[in-house]
């Protein structure tokens, strides 16, 4: 290439490297700058008009700042902002607030601040607890309160520490725990209704109940000790007496039973020898003679049942004689008639005279 060619080369160059871009018409550039607001407007109206809630939320919607109404899970559409906003909440959500101490990961830091109240007999208590709730009203929760974790953590500490200071702390720390935890949770109940919070209290459950730490603790919790060993002691006791009264009463109830029994027999009995009587005394009153010789042969049967009875008649003057050994050795099963020197001796026939 020769210099004259390249002086060429460099002056058409200079001459393109100078030359102005071409201009865009005003029509172009207006339809450019439309198509960006509108792509800006889609854009807006796209991101303002659409949300989402989630399962466990609730979802607010004001028109022009005021509440209208609520949504709940799944995805909605309401006019554009500023015409409507949304306010999500997780309504459907059991929260929980903890007085006395914060939760950090798996520790729990102490708040002393919170824990330490005064009891009725003027005594120092550390008092731990933990408060579920969730939002039972959307417009109160949102309006009626400002901060709803903190309102709710001042009404559960005052509720707390009005009902344990109205309580002796040896009543706190051992037996009223329970009795002390439902009359908070009815007391923080009450305050939600009354100041409109929204809230709904589920529960309340207290973690400890103790008084400081140190030597007055280890006292306290000997007291504690001696009290629930107090406690079993009652109860197996009562477990005995479950035990035996049953029983006692089941004896007593057999004894009485028995007595009655025996009662019934011996009026049976009674009854029985006065019919026996009466039946024997009608007799008697129709043959006395005859009857009592009856009754002296019954006895004499009964008093001597092996003996051999000899009846003879003792009216004459003259002495009788008997030969009792003859008459014993002749055999107990037959009956000897007396020798012809002696009067005759007979037995008496029952209820018969004697001869």
């Amino acid at each position: 290439m020769s210099f004259t060619d390249q002086n060429q080369n460099l002056g058409e160059n200079h001459s393109m490297s100078g030359r102005r871009p071409p201009e865009l018409k005003p029509s172009t550039v207006k339809k450019i700058v439309f198509g960006i607001v509108a792509a800006v407007i889609v854009i807006y109206l796209g991101t303002t008009s659409f949300y989402t809630v989630q399962e466990q939320e609730r979802a607010a919607i004001l028109t022009f700042g005021k509440y209208s109404n609520e949504t709940s899970a799944g995805l909605h559409f309401k006019w554009p902002y500023p015409i409507q906003d949304v306010k999500i909440v997780k309504a459907e959500l059991t929260q929980r607030i903890h007085i006395g101490y914060r939760q950090v990961g798996s520790e729990a830091i102490p708040n002393d601040e919170e824990a330490m109240m005064i009891t009725g007999d003027e005594n120092i208590v550390s008092a731990d607890a933990v408060v579920q709730w969730k939002i039972s009203n959307i417009h109160d929760y949102l309006y009626n309160i400002s901060d709803a974790e903190q309102f709710l953590r001042n009404a559960a500490s005052s509720s707390i520490r009005a009902v344990i200071g109205s309580e002796k702390l040896d009543y706190a720390i051992t037996d009223g725990k329970t009795v002390i935890q439902d009359k908070v949770r009815e007391k923080l109940i009450e305050l939600q209704s009354k100041y409109k919070t929204g809230i709904q209290i589920i529960d309340i459950k207290f973690q400890d109940i103790e008084p400081p730490s140190g030597q007055v603790a280890e006292a306290f919790r000997e007291v504690t000790n001696a009290r629930e060993e107090k406690n079993t002691k009652i109860n197996n006791a009562a477990k005995y007496e479950n035990d035996r009264i049953p029983k006692a009463r089941g004896e007593a109830q057999a004894l009485l039973e028995n007595a009655e029994g025996q009662k019934k027999s011996r009026i049976l009995n009674a009854e029985g020898d006065v019919a026996k009587f009466n039946a024997i005394f009608g007799e008697y009153k129709k043959n006395p003679n005859v009857t009592q010789s009856r009754l002296v042969l019954e006895t004499l049967e009964k008093i001597l049942p092996n003996a051999k009875i000899f009846i003879t008649n003792s009216n004459s003057d003259t002495v009788n004689y008997l030969p009792l050994n003859e008459l014993l050795r002749s055999g107990s099963g037959s009956t000897t008639t007396p020798p012809a020197t002696t009067p005759p001796v007979t037995e008496a026939p029952q209820g018969g005279d004697a001869q």
